[in-house]
This record gives structure tokens, sequence and C-alpha cells, in this order.
């Protein structure tokens, strides 16, 4: 039986939306295994005098949890 974990990330870029989800997944990757997909909740950007300086996405990350051979997490 597959259990799927969701937890909430913001993730910054000053290139653009999708440079923001790159560094969501990328950052979550260092620590989480087994990462499945991501549900955009909001995106932000902050103007500076007529002009995007920076985008933000609000997510949810799922990923699968898997048991290891002593069934501890394996995240």
């Amino acid at each position: 039986m597959a259990i799927v974990k969701v937890v909430e990330l913001i993730g910054t870029s000053e290139n653009g939306i999708e440079d923001a989800l790159n560094n969501v997944v990328e950052e979550a990757s260092k620590t989480m295994k087994h990462i499945d997909s991501i549900n955009v909740e909001n995106i932000k950007v902050h103007v500076k005098d007529g002009k995007i300086t920076s985008y933000g996405v609000n997510c949810k990350l799922s990923f699968r949890v898997e048991r290891d051979k002593k069934g501890e997490d394996d995240r």
C-alpha cells in the first residue's frame, strides 16, 4: 500500500515562474525522495518601478513514503 505525504513549500526566483518551481524541486530533492508532483496553489510577483523584480510560487509537493527493511520511513 502506497502512502503519499504532502508538504507546502514556497519557491522564489528573479528569472521566472518555471525557475521558481525548479528551485522548489531542487531544494526539496536534497532531503526528500520519490517526489511525484507539485500542485501550484498561488503565484505572486513583486513589482518595483513598473517592472517585475521577482517571482514566487506557493505549492504543495507530494512524495511517496516508502519503508526500509526495518519498517522506518525512507524520506
